[in-house]
């Protein structure tokens, strides 16, 4: 049985993040909620630790289910003394996806959003215009894709198709 955290045992953020990094994104199991971005911060206010959730977007319809694995997931490890805070600004972007999220979308099949350097800087940029947008297959990984639809699976992401490998898979837009 998990005692409740004290004074004496508050655990520390990093530890905090740790647990988080173990829970899933409803929608994409793969990628945790911290790869993918939306665990925005974590702080103690007095003996209640807080944390900022931002959602993919307003109207996501798993922000509930995203608040209550959460709030599990903290309370599994003794934490009784939380409020979950929905921060709306800045908006989510994908450019909160972690590196190693990023990677855990190929694997699962799923582009990740593209990037390029920008000319004569060595910067990344996000591309976030849908026109002309060349997407590598995380399957073969050809680029030689078409977008089949704006819209994929869910409202974040757009279907494609690899003309080498003829497989289908989705695209995780920038936003």
């Amino acid at each position: 049985m998990v005692r409740p955290m004290t004074t004496l045992s508050r655990p520390e953020l990093d530890q905090v993040w740790q647990w988080l990094d173990a829970v899933p994104d409803p929608e994409i199991p793969v990628i945790s909620l911290v790869d993918l971005g939306i665990i925005r911060k974590l702080y103690y206010e007095g003996e209640t630790l807080v944390v900022l959730v931002t959602p993919t977007y307003s109207g996501c319809p798993a922000t509930s289910i995203i608040n209550a694995d959460i709030e599990a997931a903290l309370r599994a490890h003794g934490i009784e003394n939380l409020r979950l805070e929905r921060q709306l600004s800045p908006p989510w972007s994908t450019d909160w996806i972690s590196e190693q999220g990023r990677q855990k979308l190929r694997d699962y099949g799923i582009a990740p959003p593209v990037t390029e350097e920008s000319p004569g800087t060595g910067t990344r940029i996000w591309l976030r215009t849908e026109n002309n947008l060349t997407v590598a297959c995380p399957r073969c990984g050809s680029n030689h894709t078409t977008r089949v639809s704006q819209f994929g699976s869910t409202p974040c992401k757009a279907n494609y198709r690899c003309q080498d490998c003829l497989e289908p898979f989705d695209y995780f837009k920038c936003i």
